[in-house]
C-alpha cells in the first residue's frame, strides 16, 4: 500500500452557507467509494447546518471485485492479516483526517467518524488510536478488530454507537455483542442498537440514532 497516497472523495458543504464548525466523515465498506456513503448526508444536513461531510475513497482499489475501493484486503480474513491491514492504512487515514481539521482551523473534538461495515471497523480502529479523543464514532453493520490488544493500545476512548441488524448474512449479528464487550472492558463508553429483522444495511431507524448521537456530541454542529 502506497502510504504517501492522498485521500480523495465527495463533500457537503454545511448547510448554514458558513465555515464549518464540525466535520463529520463517513467511511464507506468494501467494494465501495464515498458516492455511496455521502448519500448519508443529506439525511442529516438539514438538522446539522454547520456541519460539513466528507466521504473519502478508500486507499486501495478492491481486490475481490473490479469495482470500488477498499480500506484493507478481505481476502484473508484471518484476524492478524485484516489487523495488519488496518495498521498500513492508518497512517493514510490519520493523515487525512489531521490535514482536513487542520484547513478548517478545527480539532479532534469537533471530528465524529460514521462508517459503514469494513469502515466501521476502520473508524473504530483508527479512533481508538487517534492521540486525542474525537467527538464520536457511529458505525453499522460493522465489528472491532484488533480487540485482544486492545487494552494494550487503546490511547483515546470516545464515545461509540454501534447499530447491527439481526438478519445481517455479511458481518454476524453477534460482532456487535463482542465489540460490546471489548469496547466497556477497555473503559469505552458504548452504546448499542440492535434492529429486528435488518440485513447488511442501515435503516431510517439507524439514522435516526445516528442523528442523534451527533447532535449530543456535535452541539456545535446544529442551528445557531
Amino acid at each position: 500500500m502506497d502510504t504517501t497516497r492522498p485521500l480523495f472523495g465527495p463533500r457537503l458543504a454545511p448547510a448554514s452557507g458558513r465555515a464549518p464548525k464540525a466535520l463529520i466523515v463517513l467511511l464507506h465498506g468494501v467494494g465501495a467509494d464515498g458516492q455511496d456513503l455521502i448519500g448519508l448526508a443529506p439525511h442529516w444536513a438539514r438538522h446539522l447546518p454547520e456541519a460539513e461531510f466528507l466521504a473519502p475513497d478508500g486507499p486501495e482499489p478492491c481486490d475481490m471485485a473490479p469495482y470500488g475501493r477498499q480500506w484493507f484486503s478481505l481476502q484473508d480474513r484471518t484476524p492478524s492479516v485484516m489487523e495488519a491491514g488496518l495498521q498500513a492504512t492508518l497512517p493514510i487515514l490519520n493523515g487525512f483526517l489531521d490535514q482536513a481539521l487542520a484547513e478548517r482551523g478545527l480539532t479532534d473534538s469537533d471530528l465524529a467518524l460514521v462508517g459503514f461495515s469494513q469502515g466501521t471497523m476502520t473508524s473504530l480502529y483508527t479512533a481508538l488510536r487517534r492521540p486525542r479523543p474525537c467527538a464520536a464514532v457511529i458505525g453499522y453493520s460493522g465489528a472491532l478488530l484488533g480487540a485482544p490488544t486492545l487494552a494494550r493500545d487503546i490511547v483515546s476512548r470516545p464515545p461509540v454507537l454501534l447499530i447491527h441488524g439481526t438478519d445481517d448474512p455479511v458481518v454476524p449479528f453477534a460482532a456487535l455483542a463482542a465489540a460490546s464487550q471489548a469496547l466497556q472492558a477497555a473503559g469505552v463508553d458504548i452504546d448499542t442498537l440492535a434492529r429486528p429483522g435488518l440485513g447488511h444495511g442501515i435503516d431510517p431507524e439507524g439514522l435516526v440514532a445516528g442523528l442523534a448521537m451527533l447532535h449530543r456530541h456535535l452541539p456545535q454542529a446544529g442551528a445557531a
